[in-house]
């Protein structure tokens, strides 16, 4: 499976209208409420998310699989690591 293309969100974080840092506390904050392997969708619409999520992902062991943008919001689709 080629999971930058095939990832389902199992779960969905609403961070529109919120700015850095609370998107990255936010998502944190899901992440720990999901099991390993499955998928978190984020959107926001602070453009310094589209830099410091994929960076936070990577530090915090997971994977980065998507960023795509629809209007003013940034989608992230990021599967939990170990």
């Amino acid at each position: 499976m080629n999971d930058k293309e095939d990832a389902k969100a199992d779960r969905f974080l609403d961070c529109i209208g919120l700015f850095c840092p609370i998107p990255i506390f936010n998502t944190t904050h899901e992440m720990e409420k999901i099991e390993i392997g499955q998928v978190l969708e984020m959107v926001t619409d602070d453009p310094a998310a589209v830099q410091d999520i994929p960076r936070w992902a990577k530090r915090a062991g997971h994977h980065f699989l998507k960023l795509w943008k629809d209007g003013d919001h940034y989608h992230f689709l990021i599967r939990k690591g170990t």
